[in-house]
């Protein structure tokens, strides 16, 4: 059993920032030969991002070569369109018309390949809006998805691009499924996913839960909750611990791991639904009583009686995470500003998945690219000349990685 289970699929990437970059990172960890094609001269406008997005591009693209080509002129196009017969997907996030523009939209490449399939990652599908212009932050505000995470009257985005990410999957689905289909037709297809839909997808739970109770949603902080004890908790050293007791048998083991005779025998809370209607007193008293313990006190209670809990974590403390540690859940990458020579290695999360009985996980095969790193290597596996691709070179077409170097050195 392999962990590249997509070995020996051809992939053309044609994108930037984190929903295309992040469709392809998935090709790319499940073993396909992702070829990242970045405008020359300068690349992916995402290696110079600042602030938040510093990471965006050493963060999504490992395990890819890049090709970095002037799509803006014949000849970089005529290059890109003698690579399309031997490919099996191209998948693009750009703005509408942006593919077209650059002679590389699916109704101009499928001709050069009946059965290649084209993703486009796109703000909106087919409808109204789908030549607005989107970012995961957009629709995180226009699904409700902001207006659920943050606390009445203050719509909150997500603490991570959830969005893109999530799209980015649904695009893979749809690749995947186009790819069963055409092992029967024997023909590709183009097919697409949305930021706005990904997001409205989430909202699906909230939009059934206003059906079936008739009461309209509440925003997350404010929420009917399923649970009474679903919180977190305040400990003696100034630590936070989130603890769930979401069954009555838990119940019964919590309030005797903590000593709570009193609210173990008090008839109103002996069913969850009962202990609900108890919340504005049973969390303060349960929190009176929990402030007497550690963290680690506090840890160590819950994972005897085995309830849910988890500690307030921030993304610093993934990388000393000890389970990541001891299963791989950490792989190495190079993590540069700018993408390019000065930075220095560190562990990344690997893609959560395992395979086979050995329980394998995907590995960094590549790290991430410096601009048009492949070139030469990756023209001549699509049958080009070494006299073609020099002639490339000479005329501005291509990048030359070498010189980028030097001139950023």
């Amino acid at each position: 059993m392999s962990e590249m289970p997509l070995k020996g699929l051809k992939v053309l990437e044609f994108t930037h920032t984190i929903m295309g970059p992040t469709a392809g990172l998935l090709f790319a960890e499940l073993g396909a030969d992702v070829i990242k094609i970045e405008p020359a001269p300068d690349g992916d406008k995402t290696r110079k991002l600042g602030g938040f997005g510093a990471g965006f591009f050493s963060g999504f693209n490992r395990n890819k070569r890049s090709l970095a080509v002037n799509l803006k002129t014949n000849e970089g196009r005529a290059t890109v369109h003698r690579m399309i017969p031997h490919a099996d997907i191209v998948l693009e996030n750009f703005g509408p018309g942006t593919m077209e523009r650059l002679g590389c939209g699916y109704e101009q490449l499928a001709p050069l390949n009946s059965r290649l399939i084209f993703l486009a990652l796109k703000g909106y599908l087919a409808g109204p809006y789908e030549n607005r212009p989107a970012l995961d932050e957009v629709v995180q505000f226009q699904s409700g998805l902001a207006w659920m995470t943050g606390p009445p009257g203050q719509p909150l985005r997500a603490g991570a691009s959830v969005i893109d990410i999530l799209g980015a999957m649904f695009g893979v689905i749809a690749v995947q499924s186009a790819l069963r289909e055409r092992d029967n037709t024997g023909k590709g297809q183009r097919v697409s996913s949305s930021l706005f839909e990904s997001a409205v997808f989430l909202m699906g739970s909230h939009m059934a839960g206003m059906v079936a109770t008739g009461l309209d949603a509440r925003p997350m902080p404010a929420r009917r909750g399923a649970w009474a004890v679903y919180d977190v908790f305040n400990t003696r050293d100034d630590g936070q611990l989130f603890i769930g007791v979401t069954s009555d048998q838990q119940w019964e083991r919590f309030v005797l791991e903590f000593n709570l005779q009193g609210l173990a025998a008090d008839p109103r809370l002996d069913t969850n639904v009962k202990r609900l209607a108890e919340r504005t007193w049973l969390l303060p008293a349960l929190q009176d009583s929990l402030i007497k313990y550690t963290q680690k006190e506090l840890e160590e209670r819950c994972e005897h009686c085995n309830i849910s809990w988890a500690p307030v974590g921030q993304p610093k403390d993934l990388f000393e995470d000890p389970h990541l540690l001891a299963t791989g859940g950490l792989v190495d990458v190079f993590i540069s500003k700018f993408g390019e020579d000065i930075g220095k290695m560190t562990g990344l999360p690997a893609l959560p998945v395992e395979f086979g009985a050995e329980r394998k996980r995907p590995k960094v095969r590549l790290q991430p690219p410096k601009i048009g790193e492949h070139n030469e290597e990756i023209l001549l596996q699509y049958g080009f000349k070494k006299e073609e691709i020099q002639h490339l070179y000479k005329s501005n077409i291509l990048t030359d990685h070498t010189i980028m170097k030097s001139q950023s050195d």
